[in-house]
């Protein structure tokens, strides 16, 4: 019999054998166990800290919406978009301390320094960051192409010698906002600071349409991953978020335009030697703005200079929407509109009516009810008509239609006139902040001082633009009811809104150029009444009236004087005026409505041409030129080839335009005001 083969393990041996297996299955259990956790559970949070041991992201930037000209105005010649702003390609040079040796630190920066043209406080700050305990960290910012270029042609060299990841040093492309016509439209457009929000990367606005379109032209960053290599470069990062750029923002506003006024604007208001100067250009039939000069100009990248001085902000606003002024004598028209509505509203009612504006009325007394000084005109007028008024700028003649109306029709139907008609005390809407609604007088509302906002005197003052505040965009938009036949317009620096997205297809957000639009201004006076009135200005610029160098040579006009005192600690000025003259040309179909207000020119005389400080020789001179340049540059041919002065080979007093009804006026306001008759 084969001998029993013995086993070589005893019990004691047997047991310890079965708990080394046990020890080894449960600690690959554990491993497994833990493997599991890292790999399954918590997969993603150790994928996150290994991707930041080998990754890092940076911000992809977006274009910030632009602004851009009005190229279309031409309607025949349409000329190439032009943009008020255009983003450039800026870089931001950033560091990753930690993956620099401390060896290579100090000859790193000295070099960097050197190439960059730092100075001594720019380089001690410049240093301090390569200390940081930080993945990144910004070293200068707004770096040209050029300083790029020449970085990276040092540093790639020397971080491949040395083995140091070449994106240890990063650059960021970020855009900076840039002024390709320099200061043009600087009050309208302003801009945004050169600091951006370090989470959003958005910018902040200064003000103007940077700061009323924000929430459209801002756009959405992108993002980046790098991997840290000392063989991968920067330029071979993966896009993880496409960035979302800002709509762009179509103006009304034509560039040339703006060019034309800005620069007979700052002609006008040095010759004249006033303390500023702005223009306002509109299209009397869709309220669109063509041009919103301002003189001092706002030069937008300079925005730090004018804010850190005080003499210098309010030449950072854009007077003709922030600013409520006493229009003067320009709201003389307004003063015969509502008298003519009167007459309208006295026949519906059976009554006679208010005046007759071509009948002589006596304005050769002052006095008036709730006044205690008498009023007075610049030169005594025995007898005027209304055409003769609004050419000489009566004073005495528009109180006189006043009291009738009040007399006849109540306060609070005049006032409701100014107020609906015309809708002075009410914002426009234009699209810049900070409007002023200016003031209309309440009746039965008091002054803070406990006094009546509307008195008895208040009508007469009125009638002749005292007593109210209102913007230069108001006034345009009034101005407009007269040329376009009766309708009140809704003045507008927008045509289109447009968002592209990455296919290049375009999202209108706001479209203002339908004809809907245009179609659904509210008519609040009779063609009729425009026409009268309209008739009466066209007397301003001709011989005899208060702005003969306004004047648009081959060209027909409209407009009206403004000479009126300016209120300091509460008083009137003796010798500070806001001065303006307002037209629109040509008459019969308007290619704008232009308003040149001075504020401040020198007081004086000049032999040969009056006080120089009135409307008429001040700022109608600035509306003659920019009108003159303008039609030019619309291509708008002259429809008074006759219209210049005498002694002009293409002058002729018979087919001259308004040349026998000047004439005829004149005979007239001769036989009425013949001073030994009186």
């Amino acid at each position: 019999m084969p001998r029993p083969i013995k086993d070589p393990l005893n019990n004691h041996d047997r047991f310890r054998l079965v708990c080394l297996v046990l020890i080894l299955f449960l600690l690959l259990s554990l491993t497994i166990a833990r493997f599991y956790r890292i790999q399954i559970i918590e997969g993603e949070k150790w994928s996150k800290e290994a991707r930041k041991q080998h990754y890092f992201v940076i911000k992809e930037p977006f274009l910030r919406g632009t602004f851009i000209s009005n190229t279309s105005i031409k309607k025949d010649h349409p000329e190439t978009p032009q943009k008020f702003v255009v983003d450039i390609q800026k870089f931001h040079l950033y560091i990753d301390p930690e993956s620099i040796p401390l060896k290579n630190k100090n000859f790193i920066a000295k070099q960097l320094m050197g190439i960059l043209d730092l100075s001594a406080t720019e380089q001690l700050q410049f240093r301090q960051q390569f200390d940081k305990k930080s993945r990144s960290r910004k070293l200068v910012m707004w770096l040209d192409r050029e300083q790029r270029d020449a970085v990276l042609q040092w540093w790639n060299p020397y971080a491949k010698k040395y083995k140091i990841a070449r994106n240890s040093l990063f650059f960021v492309t970020d855009y900076q906002r840039s002024y390709p016509f320099g200061k043009l439209l600087g009050q309208v457009l302003h801009t945004v600071q050169n600091q951006k929000d370090e989470k959003t990367h958005q910018s902040t606005p200064t003000g103007g349409l940077e700061l009323y379109f924000n929430s459209y032209v801002k756009g959405k960053l992108g993002k980046r991953r790098l991997m840290r290599s000392p063989r991968n470069s920067l330029e071979t990062g993966e896009i993880i978020a496409y960035p979302e750029n800002g709509a762009d923002v179509y103006l009304t506003i034509n560039h040339c335009l703006q060019a034309i006024a800005e620069d007979e604007l700052e002609k006008g208001v040095k010759k004249c030697k006033a303390k500023a100067g702005w223009a306002v250009m509109m299209d009397p039939r869709t309220g669109e703005i063509l041009a919103l000069a301002q003189y001092p100009f706002f030069h937008p990248p300079d925005y730090q200079f004018y804010f850190n001085m005080p003499k210098m902000v309010e030449h950072t606003r854009p007077k003709a929407v922030t600013d409520g002024n006493e229009p003067g004598s320009v709201m003389k028209p307004f003063t015969v509109c509502a008298a003519l509505l009167a007459n309208d509203a006295l026949k519906k009612r059976g009554e006679h009516p208010l005046f007759n504006p071509d009948e002589k009325m006596s304005t050769s007394s002052g006095r008036f009810p709730g006044r205690s000084k008498p009023l007075n005109d610049t030169h005594l007028h025995y007898y005027l008509n209304m055409p003769m008024a609004l050419q000489k700028s009566s004073n005495i003649y528009m109180a006189r239609l006043t009291e009738k109306i009040v007399a006849r029709l109540g306060n609070e139907w005049y006032r409701n006139i100014l107020h609906e008609t015309f809708a002075f005390g009410k914002k426009t809407g234009i699209e810049l902040p900070s409007e002023t609604p200016g003031v209309l007088p309440t009746i039965g509302k008091k002054h803070p001082n406990g006094t009546l906002e509307w008195s008895a005197g208040t009508p007469f003052s009125l009638a002749m633009g005292y007593n109210l505040q209102i913007n230069s965009i108001q006034l345009v938009r009034a101005y407009a009811v007269l040329a376009n036949g009766g309708y009140l317009v809704q003045p507008t620096l927008i045509r289109q809104i447009a968002k592209t997205d990455a296919n290049g297809e375009q999202t209108f957000l706001v479209d203002n150029t339908s004809t809907e639009r245009v179609k659904n201004f509210p008519r609040v006076l009779d063609k009729e009444i425009t026409r009268q009135v309209v008739t009466a200005m066209k007397y301003t610029t001709k011989s005899g009236g208060t702005a003969p160098r306004g004047d648009v040579r081959g060209y027909t006009e409209a407009g009206k004087t403004s000479t009126s005192k300016k209120i300091v600690n509460g008083q009137y000025a003796d010798r500070l005026y806001r001065s303006s003259f307002i037209g629109f040309t040509p008459v019969k179909d308007p290619a704008f409505v232009l308003l040149i207000t001075m504020d401040e020119p020198e007081y004086g005389f000049a032999p040969g041409i009056g006080k120089t400080h009135h409307g008429g020789t001040c700022a109608a001179p600035v509306f003659r030129e920019i009108s003159k340049r303008s039609l030019e540059y619309l291509g708008i041919a002259p429809d008074d080839p006759h219209g210049y002065p005498a002694g002009d080979p293409r002058y002729d007093s018979k087919k001259a335009d308004w040349a026998l009804e000047t004439q005829r006026l004149k005979e007239m306001y001769e036989k009425w005001n013949n001073k030994s008759e009186h």
